[in-house]
């Protein structure tokens, strides 16, 4: 039996903190579940699957979670007439929310347009296409920053050529934080009630604040932990770099607008290596394939778990582990065990070290270098994420 593991059968419904009836036997989960039909592939897409790792401890498993952020966005401008069926949407992007654009875009008559990082393969730039979205790539570039310097600057091209299109700045314009209501409704009835912690990856800030402000509004008392990676202007790591990679996904170079960074309790920065481990730990004792992000969510969760008995915990597993397989899982006899690592607790980012570090945010303002201009919002600011 796995040390630690809660070794009794549970389901994430309302009364899963009391457990199952004690006269379940071994074959209670192979009961017939109730199926859903659904009227297009977004919807069966954006659902994740719940998952109980320890009693303490539920991962919400995407196949990739920005379809909340893009399926919202799309919805909230035809609503409101910002765009109209048949117009044309562009953003940049690396790969994962280029698809959830493309998919949204295909559920309601609209064009999609993706400036595509040399992250974006041949597999996903074959969905795309036959989504019917058009992919400019970008040549290969010597940075990261240089890369996202192209694309904005490509977007801003095509912008002046085509004023029709509509940008839609996912770091910048928080539309892509209401998607995230509908998750946080599904959290609130498949969760038994009380405190919540919240894992995830920061990323863009849509995932992470649009759910904590949705599941706090209802009435939900919600501690919000923060993962990023040295290297992220976000949360004040900028001045490291990882000797490896930055992890996808997590953090940015630049500002970005949709990040509240009072909404936040706890940040946790984790190099590649502690990703890794969380990532590969996580398919080794949980048989869950998963992402970087998820990996790292993982880890810090544990580490919170222990520390706060009795509380639940969720895991944010933003997407599926396929981007990293050879990258990570390849290289699994390499991979860290989660058991022995620690974080250094500290009291300001001045006082960051790699490659795990853990401050209590307690709701701190952006530092300064993550700062937007306010009232920015509305205007055609940059558009950029990490590469994986």
């Amino acid at each position: 039996m796995r040390a630690g593991a809660d070794a009794r059968p549970r389901t994430a419904g309302p009364d899963a903190s009391a457990g199952p009836d004690a006269s379940a036997g071994p074959d209670a989960s192979a009961r017939p579940a109730v199926a859903t039909v659904h009227e297009h592939i977004t919807d069966a897409v954006k659902t994740p699957d719940l998952v109980r790792l320890t009693g303490d401890i539920v991962l919400a498993r995407f196949e990739t979670m920005k379809v909340y952020a893009a399926l919202g966005a799309v919805r909230s401008l035809l609503r409101r007439g910002r765009v109209v069926p048949g117009q044309t949407l562009v953003d940049s992007s690396s790969g994962i929310y280029a698809l959830a654009l493309a998919m949204a875009c295909h559920r309601y008559g609209l064009r999609c347009h993706i400036v595509a990082s040399t992250t974006v393969d041949a597999t996903m730039r074959a969905q795309l296409e036959i989504l019917g979205a058009t992919v400019d790539a970008m040549p290969p570039s010597q940075s990261l920053r240089l890369d996202q310097e192209l694309r904005v600057r490509h977007v801003r091209r095509l912008l002046a050529e085509r004023p029709d299109f509509h940008w839609m700045r996912q770091y910048h314009d928080q539309v892509h934080h209401e998607g995230y209501r509908e998750f946080a409704e599904l959290l609130t009835a498949a969760l038994p009630r009380g405190p919540l912690t919240v894992v995830g990856a920061v990323g863009t800030g849509a995932s992470t604040g649009g759910l904590a402000r949705a599941l706090r509004e209802s009435g939900r008392s919600v501690r919000l932990v923060g993962i990023q990676p040295f290297g992220s202007v976000t949360f004040g790591s900028e001045r490291f770099e990882d000797p490896e990679a930055i992890i996808a996904g997590i953090g940015s170079s630049i500002p970005f607008g949709n990040v509240r960074h009072e909404l936040y309790d706890t940040v946790h920065w984790l190099d590649f290596r502690h990703a890794m481990a969380g990532a590969v730990g996580l398919l080794r004792e949980h048989a869950v394939f998963a992402g970087l992000s998820t990996g790292a969510a993982h880890l810090a969760a544990s580490w919170e778990a222990a520390r706060d008995p009795g509380r639940l915990h969720l895991v944010l597993g933003a997407d599926t582990g396929h981007r990293y397989a050879e990258r990570v899982f390849t290289r699994h006899a390499e991979a860290l065990d989660p058991a022995g690592l620690r974080p250094r607790t500290i009291a300001s980012p001045a006082d960051l070290r790699p490659p795990w570090s853990v401050m209590e945010w307690a709701g701190r303002a952006a530092p300064e270098a993550a700062r937007t201009v306010e009232g920015d919002a509305p205007s055609p600011v940059p558009t950029v994420e990490l590469l994986p």
